[in-house]
Parts: C-alpha cells; structure tokens; sequence
C-alpha cells in the first residue's frame, strides 16, 4: 500500500520554474526546507523548480533583488505619435499641476475619434505621472510648524448646515465660530449666524472669558468682518473696529494670505474633528431637533470637551503659565446707531429697514446690533428687540407697530410697499385669500381688523380660529372670529339696595318696635 502511494507520487506531474522565473517565495521555500534537513531533489521539488535551478538559489539574495530593471517596453506605446507634439505641452503649461489627465485623455479623444479606447487611460496617467516626477514643475512644500506655550490662537467659522440640525422641526442653518489654542489645542465653540463683525467679537471675548487668559497672537483669515481691502494695493488690513478690540486685550494679529486657507492649518483641522465628533454624536443620540438653539449650543459644547477638551488638559495646564491675564472687563459685543424714526414708524440701520412702535415717530433713538437681534432704546431704556435680520432680507415689518394707524386707513393696505410683511403666517394669508373670494373690494377691510384683533388679543389664538374656519368652509369675516375670539362680555343687572334706617334697629334693641 505504501510502494502503491509512492508510485502514484512519482507520476503526478511536476512543473519546474526556468531560469529567470523564480519567485522569491520558490526561492524561501527552498531555502526552508534545505533548513529542515531536505535533500536539495527534494526541496527543489517542494518549491517547484529544477534540482539545477535550485542549485543556483540555496544562498545570496533573492530573485527581486537581484534581477536587473526592465527597460524596454513590452508592448506598443498607444500615444507614441501625440505623447511630445499634444500631450508633453499642455503639461508644460500646467506650472500648477492642476490639470486632470482625465480631461487630456477626453482631449485626445475628441481629436482623434476612434483611436484611443477607454482601458488606455490608465497607461496615460501612468506616463503622466512619472513625466512629472522627472520633468514636471516644482510642487509647493508645507513646513511644519512648532507650537510656542502661550504665543497664538487660531480661530475661524464653519458652515455646520450639513449636520442637519433642527430646532423645533424647522432647519436650522448655522455656522460655527472656533477658536483653538495652537500648542495645548483647547478648544471654544459658539454658534453664529453669519460671519459678522457682532459674531466675531461675541465669539472672540466668550473664548477669551472662559479660558480666563489671553495669548500673545490670534491666527485667523481674511474674513471681511476683521479686514477691509486697500484700493490703492489690492492688499487686506485690519478695520478699525477689530484693531481697537485686539488693542483692548493686547493681542497681535497674524493673517494667512488670501486664498490660502491650509496657512491657517491649526483652526481648519479643528473644523474637520469638531464637526466629525458633532457627527458621531448625533448619530448616537438618534435625533438631530432639538427644543432651542441653547438646548443645541449646549450639546455642541459637552461634545467638544468630551472630544477636544479633556485630552487638552495636561498640555492647557502646561501652557497656562506662560498666557498673559485679561483685562478688567469686556468691550461691547453689539454695534451703537443712532436712527430718526421716519414717518413710515421705521428706521435704517445700514442697509436694512426695520418697523419700531409708531409712538417713536419723529424721535431719535439708539439701535444696538448684536450677533442675531436687535435692541431699540429710548432715553437708555430697551423698548422693543426684534430678530436681527440675515441673508438677503432687507427689511423686517412687525404689523403690531402699525396696525392701529392702519385700522383707521384700511385703503393703505391694497398698495402698501411692504404688504406681504403683513401676513404673520400661511393661514393668515389663506384668510385674506378667502375674504377676497366672499367679501370682494371690502376683503381689505375685513383683514385690516383681523390683524388689529391679532395684535389686541393673542395671535395665536386668533390664527387657531381662522384655521379652523378655513378647514370648515366657513367665512373669515371679522365679525365671526371676534365673537370666537372675544366673546360679548355678559351685562350684568344693577341692583339699588336702600340705605338701611339704623334707628329702627335701635328701637329692637330697646323693645319699642311692635308688629
């Protein structure tokens, strides 16, 4: 039995490597099974070669190592006959190296219909490459840089719109500003609408007021909410409103040039780890709304110590001791403008209009521009703040501060220049649309008092009845929604009770009233 598997071994068929085909696995089994105590017939057999080639391979190098490189090609150049008159110089004028051998290869092939096929593509920006490996221009080289305890901060804002947050079920687009310690990278996060000067000043000092210190430098870009541009040299420098801030807490400013943002390379990784972290998070608290955007900034903030924060620790410990304190107190995070209320009851602050109480009329008040609201003060006292207004939105009409003016001139209404400010909400606008259908010409009217009741009662409660009427089928005319509204308050009887005669009960005290 055992003559019987020897023989059938001897027969199986045995393919051996020729000279020039090892491999350097054949060659390491080889040199194995020669370790092992194998005769060399046998370990060659093993590692599938000639007894001769193994012979040559039982010591030295191994076969990668020692085979010459190949220099000759092992088959025809597809772009032989375009490679140095189309395709060698538009690479010479590509100095930046931006131009995609994709876009050459479709170049080529509109040129030359039918002479190149898709699977060439890869022999292309094979040739490409190493072209410019050889030949090709200079690439830009980025120089590490060593972080100094104490000596910079890098901030700058994101566009955090793509983590999809909600507040209330509505979407809530949103940037975040960030500023972050270059040596010990501890991190402050605050939410922002838009990169304005209030919102770089709020974010600035709430960074500043929570490390309780102040480094030697900032690091930031070229926003236009810091810099304004010099017309003579085309150059960036800082405002005059910024200069005075950073004078303020003795801090430097270091700018990146523009269009460059990998200079400020320590706030644009914080970007990419912060809203990766924010990410994560959301994904395991299963639900993106939240209540309010404290309720948000909240979750943002736990998540950036978590994540950012505690890993900093030893290291904002270590710098602590080489950052400088801060001053006695902060400077003001809102911008002053001093507006005459014209005789529309509103006002311009920049470029924008606002509605503000009609009793202002004629008067000069002082309007404070914060990062996301505005306040309206009159002899130092706030009298109304209003949502400050975002995007391309220039004007913002609370129909409260004209209603009553209105009411007595419902014929304003049909050509009023900021008339679609007066529809509070969809419903009200489907009202109005309705009243128009029933009512005709006097649809004005009836709406003008709609809103007055909104504005002397509850709004939502008048929007509530005007829903329910409208899912009914019924009329929105505004005596019906007055009586839902505010009903008739009840008249109440007057009772006459005469005066009582305090002598007769006297005379019961005594006993002389008989009968």
């Amino acid at each position: 039995m055992v003559a019987g598997a020897a023989a059938r071994r001897v027969t199986l068929p045995v393919f051996l490597a020729e000279d020039g085909l090892v491999t350097d696995a054949q060659v390491r089994r080889l040199r194995e099974k020669r370790m092992s105590g194998k005769t060399l017939a046998a370990a060659a057999v093993a590692a599938g070669m000639s007894e001769r080639t193994a012979r040559q391979w039982q010591s030295g190098a191994l076969p990668s190592t020692a085979k010459a490189p190949r220099t000759w090609r092992t088959r025809e150049d597809p772009f032989a006959g375009v490679w140095e008159s189309e395709v060698v110089p538009q690479l010479v004028a590509d100095t930046d190296g931006r131009l995609q051998v994709l876009t050459l290869f479709k170049a080529l092939c509109r040129r030359h219909p039918g002479r190149f096929q898709t699977g060439q593509l890869r022999t292309l920006q094979r040739r490409v490459r190493e072209w410019r490996v050889q030949d090709g221009p200079d690439r830009e080289v980025y120089f590490e840089q060593v972080a100094v305890p104490g000596r910079e901060a890098a901030f700058d804002f994101t566009d955090a719109s793509d983590l999809g947050v909600t507040i209330r079920g509505v979407p809530f687009p949103h940037l975040l500003f960030e500023w972050v310690l270059s040596y010990s990278k501890w991190t402050y996060v605050g939410l922002a609408v838009s990169e304005t000067f209030e919102a770089l000043v709020a974010g600035l000092q709430g960074a500043l007021w929570t490390l309780g210190a102040v480094p030697a430098l900032l690091r930031h870009d070229n926003l236009s909410a810091a810099t304004h541009e010099l017309k003579r040299s085309g150059g960036r420098q800082l405002t005059a409103r910024f200069r005075q801030v950073l004078d303020h807490y003795g801090l430097d400013s270091s700018r990146i040039q523009p269009g460059k943002p990998h200079e400020n390379g320590v706030a644009e990784q914080a970007h990419f780890r912060t809203k990766t972290a924010i990410e994560q998070a959301l994904l395991l608290r299963g639900d993106r709304d939240f209540v309010d955007e404290s309720a948000y900034l909240r979750f943002v903030r736990a998540v950036v110590d978590e994540e950012r924060n505690r890993p900093a620790a030893a290291r904002l410990a270590e710098e602590r001791s080489c950052l400088r304190p801060l001053p006695a107190a902060r400077v003001p995070e809102y911008t002053t403008f001093q507006c005459r209320v014209r005789k529309w009851s509103t006002i311009r602050i920049g470029s924008r209009i606002y509605s503000v109480p009609s009793r202002l009329i004629g008067h000069t008040v002082e309007a404070r521009q914060h990062p996301s609201t505005v306040e309206i003060l009159y002899g130092g006292r706030v009298l109304c703040t209003m949502p400050r207004l975002r995007g391309a939105a220039d004007h913002r009409i609370d129909y409260r501060h004209i209603i009553a003016s209105l009411v007595r001139k419902p014929g304003a209404f049909a050509r009023y220049r900021f008339r679609e400010e007066l529809f509070p909400s969809l419903t009200f606008r489907a009202a109005y649309d309705a009243l128009g259908r029933t009512h005709g010409e006097r649809a004005d009217v009836e709406y003008v008092r709609l809103l007055h009741l909104a504005a002397t009662t509850s709004e939502r409660q008048v929007e509530a009845t005007l829903r329910a009427r409208l899912d009914a089928g019924d009329t929105c005319e505004y005596a019906s929604v007055q009586a839902e509204v505010r009903p008739p308050v009840p008249t109440v009887p007057v009772v006459h009770i005469p005066r009582p005669d305090l002598t007769r009960y006297d005379a019961l005290l005594t006993g002389g009233l008989h009968g």
